[in-house]
């Protein structure tokens, strides 16, 4: 199994809203907002070779929305999705999967493209993709807080397609594919899926939105976007723990500088807090 990070650009979130309750004196030392209280924030996917498939987890925010949307998020950078895949000497044709870890616009956006003809198509036409059936009906009927995360245009077309495919939830870590299993969590949003890859080096986890970026290793630090964010605490402090005990890496989807670290436990507090910068 090989496992490489696609950089597909920033976007800028209210730092608020990212860090929750903990005081802007102290996350804003951490990452610094704008004038208009905005953090910059990666969009890092991840793809993964194995067993002759190329998977492709999570897509970024893509480039189909118009410039309204785009005023309020900001997107920059000279990095893509599609360039990226590229230096990696891919093709969008040659990828064969598309794991979406959930389908906030932000991990999603790029699964569907515009084509010549103003139509939604999938973006990578010889992949399937896959979510599970219960956080499709979740992003089909959104609550009032997630509303304005789930934009139908990012996965309706990938149904009406007939290439997307649902995983079965399951209450423990599910095997999908040799080296590969899946982790559901409820507090981000529901039925959220996380990759533990197990590359017979390293197992890695990919956080996605339950700790979005290494600023969010303290228990504290927890999302104001999240819909249950004291099962976040839950879901959290199972990750770290693994991650200090069994030496997991932890792959890291918006910190803006960090792609991937160890945890370390402290020997005098017990608390858990960010280890080693480590390559994949």
């Amino acid at each position: 199994m090989t496992i490489s990070t696609l950089d597909t650009g920033y976007f800028k979130l209210d730092g608020g809203a990212m860090f929750g309750i903990v005081p802007k004196s102290i996350w804003g030392k951490l990452n610094p907002p704008d004038e208009k209280n905005l953090c910059t924030w990666a969009m890092r996917c991840l793809l993964v070779e194995t067993d002759g498939r190329n998977i492709l987890i999570d897509t970024g925010i893509g480039d189909k929305q118009d410039a309204r949307f785009r005023s309020h998020f900001e997107p920059h950078g000279d990095a893509s999705l599609l360039d990226s895949l590229r230096k990696k000497g891919f093709a969008p044709e040659d990828i064969t999967d598309v794991f979406l870890t959930h389908l906030h616009f932000d991990h999603c956006g790029g699964a569907v493209k515009i084509d010549e003809k103003g139509k939604l198509v999938p973006a990578f036409p010889n992949a399937i993709y896959w979510s599970n059936e219960q956080h499709y009906a979740w992003a089909m009927s959104p609550n009032a807080r997630e509303k304005a995360s789930f934009l139908q245009e990012n996965f309706v077309p990938l149904q009406e397609a007939g290439v997307l495919r649902f995983i079965p939830v399951s209450e423990t870590d599910k095997e999908w594919l040799p080296g590969i299993k899946l982790r559901f969590v409820y507090g981000h949003t529901e039925a959220m899926m996380l990759p533990v890859l197990d590359n017979g080096q390293h197992v890695y986890l990919y956080c996605a939105d339950v700790i979005p970026s290494s600023y969010h290793i303290g228990m504290p630090y927890v999302m104001a976007y999240d819909v249950r964010p004291l099962l976040t605490l839950e879901e959290k402090a199972r990750i770290l723990n693994e991650a200090a005990d069994q030496r997991h890496r932890l792959i890291f989807e918006h910190d803006p500088k960090i792609a991937c670290s160890t945890v370390v436990r402290e020997t005098q507090y017990g608390r858990i807090i960010s280890g080693s910068a480590v390559d994949i």
